[in-house]
């Protein structure tokens, strides 16, 4: 009774939280893989198949590479998670820098 302490936890809820909330977490890293290979699948189809223009095809795969990019981010950098605002903000904001850059070296070039 001495150390007996009131304001304890019932350590197997947290146990069973926490199993419950990687068996989540899990399924999502999973789902998301697929996905990717999905995504991955079908650039490789876009390539192989002659009825494509390359007008299309090269759009197409940079979109797929984007979308890829952002499942990686948010899912397997745990960018999902909480905690990781300001990491988001520098990420997001050195993304959005760079597309400035581009966008005006193209715009240079191009006009």
């Amino acid at each position: 009774m001495g150390n007996h302490n009131t304001n304890s936890v019932n350590p197997s809820a947290k146990v069973e939280y926490r199993l419950k909330k990687n068996a989540e977490e899990m399924k999502h890293q999973v789902i998301t893989f697929g996905l990717m290979i999905f995504l991955t699948l079908m650039s490789f189809l876009a390539v192989a198949y002659d009825g494509f223009s390359n007008w299309f095809t090269i759009p197409f795969i940079l979109l797929l590479a984007l979308i890829q990019c952002a499942y990686q981010l948010y899912y397997f950098m745990h960018m999902s998670h909480k905690g990781h605002g300001m990491v988001a903000t520098f990420m997001y904001g050195g993304v959005f820098v760079a597309f400035l850059t581009v966008l005006a070296f193209v715009t240079i070039i191009w006009w």
